[in-house]
């Protein structure tokens, strides 16, 4: 886990990154850092559910759709996330599985398609953590 010392609203915000795509998922996490939130980071659902049972649930999850071969998707584990955590803020990624996110997204969700820039994520996200809080 990364934390940072930013005293922005993502200073006190833990978000929990789910992408498969090593370097992906570095970029993205780095791009948090620099904005202030604190990054526990997971290649996989099964491995972002592991983290689940921490003593600090995440304020937020951030999770690809499509976890290459995980028995977990992203929209699985968003379900799980909010099972724990009813108000915590959902953002899914996704290359190819944007236009699913009606019917398979949970409530109060946001779909952010790739590509996308850095910048478009955390605006994304302190906007959900806004209208969350």
């Amino acid at each position: 886990m990364h934390l940072s010392n930013s005293q922005d609203i993502g200073a006190r915000s833990i978000i929990l990154l789910v992408e498969d795509e090593d370097l992906l998922r570095e970029m993205l996490e780095e791009t948090l850092l620099e904005a202030g939130f604190g990054v526990l980071s997971a290649a996989s659902g099964e491995e972002a559910a592991d983290l689940l049972s921490g003593s600090s649930l995440p304020r937020a999850l951030i999770t690809d759709i499509n976890l290459g071969r995980a028995r977990m998707d992203g929209w699985a584990l968003a379900r799980r996330v909010r099972e724990h955590d009813p108000s915590c803020a959902i953002i899914y990624v996704s290359g190819d599985s944007a236009h699913r996110w009606v019917s398979k997204g949970v409530p109060r969700s946001v779909i952010l398609p790739k590509p996308f820039a850095p910048a478009q994520l955390v605006e994304a996200l302190s906007d959900l953590l806004i209208r969350t809080s």
